[in-house]
């Protein structure tokens, strides 16, 4: 990898132009670098003439604000260097499967990844919300990837936050007043259109993982098809679906909701996004209680009484028997929403996958296959 040190400028931008178009490179190392002027710009701009794919690593703020402010972010792909920072003795605000999320000082938190997870997916995190609060999610600002020991995470602005999860445990008083705010949220942003192309769509999402060969050490060729057919019904929807809208990431910041976590977000249909609140609030409370009392921060029988009274209202359901068949809807696309994530399982695969195919594949999916393309086409 080709290494830039020192300050970059007219005294030796001639030196700097010989050596680099010698070489050619198409990653460069700035760790060493402390400043480029415009002169050194000048020879980045040929250098990208002659190699077409540049990557800029481990750029310092203050290099890295020279190349955004002239443009040369979008004109190369520039990384900036990774911040390393200490949560020893840190208050722990939430934890999820993934991670963990840490208050940093009175204005920042950093939501902390699990070791081995993927810093592809740490990166596509921290562009998603950013891409939400640019189309006007209420979301909390997304800084810099960030380094802990062996983990990764991100950086996020939370003045005076905690999460709706801890308040409504908190104060039981008010909380149907934190579930009428929930229901608003989640509206707002089931109707709030993501601009740009950033966020991937879920029925791409969707498609990767059923089209996926992983898919056929379980299933059958016919029985993926019909996957496939559920998946091209569904409505093109342009707004966001969260995958994880649970109280436990979301944060409440000066009496305001804000969103965190953008980890699994795709842009698509309202529905998908639901059935994972169902998920989290209807059947994990009852499936899985300890995965429930980490995730979202609440007993699972609280997290089940929040999860029918915001879905009653959320729904408009107006009697006990609608809300029922709401619920049923609900647990049918949730079911959908599992058995196309057989790819993803992290652990014990073979007996795992083997399980949603004998018990959700094929008694519940395959025989409501047509029930699922009228729900998720809507």
């Amino acid at each position: 990898m080709y290494q830039l040190k020192g300050k970059i400028d007219s005294t030796n931008a001639h030196e700097f132009e010989n050596a680099i178009l010698a070489a050619k490179p198409s990653e460069i190392d700035a760790s060493d670098l402390e400043y480029i002027s415009s002169a050194g710009l000048r020879v980045l701009m040929k250098l990208k003439k002659a190699v077409s794919d540049v990557t800029v690593l481990n750029v310092s703020p203050e290099v890295y604000e020279i190349l955004d402010i002239t443009g040369f972010t979008s004109i190369l792909n520039v990384q900036k260097a990774i911040r390393e920072i200490d949560l020893t003795g840190k208050e722990i605000i939430a934890q999820g499967g993934n991670g963990t999320v840490y208050r940093l000082d009175d204005e920042t938190i950093v939501k902390l990844y699990k070791p081995d997870y993927p810093m592809e997916k740490i990166e596509r995190e921290r562009r998603y919300a950013k891409a939400a609060f640019v189309s006007g999610i209420p979301s909390v600002i997304a800084y810099d990837t960030v380094r802990s020991g062996d983990s990764y995470g991100v950086m996020y602005e939370a003045i005076n936050s905690d999460t709706l999860s801890h308040a409504m445990v908190s104060d039981p008083e008010h909380l149907d007043e934190y579930i009428g705010k929930y229901v608003a949220f989640v509206r707002k942003i089931h109707s709030t259109p993501i601009i740009g192309d950033e966020i991937t769509p879920l029925k791409s999402f969707l498609r990767s993982r059923v089209s996926s060969a992983d898919m056929l050490l379980f299933c059958e060729q016919s029985e993926v098809d019909v996957l496939l057919g559920i998946i091209d019904a569904m409505a093109d929807g342009d707004t966001l679906a969260h995958g994880d809208l649970h109280p436990g990431n979301i944060m409440l910041q000066n009496g305001e909701l804000m969103l965190i976590d953008m980890g699994e977000a795709t842009r698509g249909t309202a529905i998908y996004d639901v059935a994972n609140i169902y998920r989290d609030l209807i059947s994990g409370p009852k499936t899985q209680p300890d995965v429930i009392r980490v995730s979202v921060g609440m007993e699972p029988e609280m997290a089940l009484a929040v999860g029918r009274k915001f879905l009653m209202q959320y729904s408009g359901s107006q009697d006990e028997e609608q809300f029922e068949r709401y619920l049923g809807m609900l647990g049918l696309v949730y079911a959908f929403a599992v058995v196309c994530f057989i790819p993803d399982i992290p652990m014990n695969r073979e007996q795992f996958g083997a399980g949603i195919v004998q018990n959700l594949l094929r008694p519940v999916v395959l025989p409501n296959a047509d029930t699922l393309k009228g729900i998720l086409s809507r």
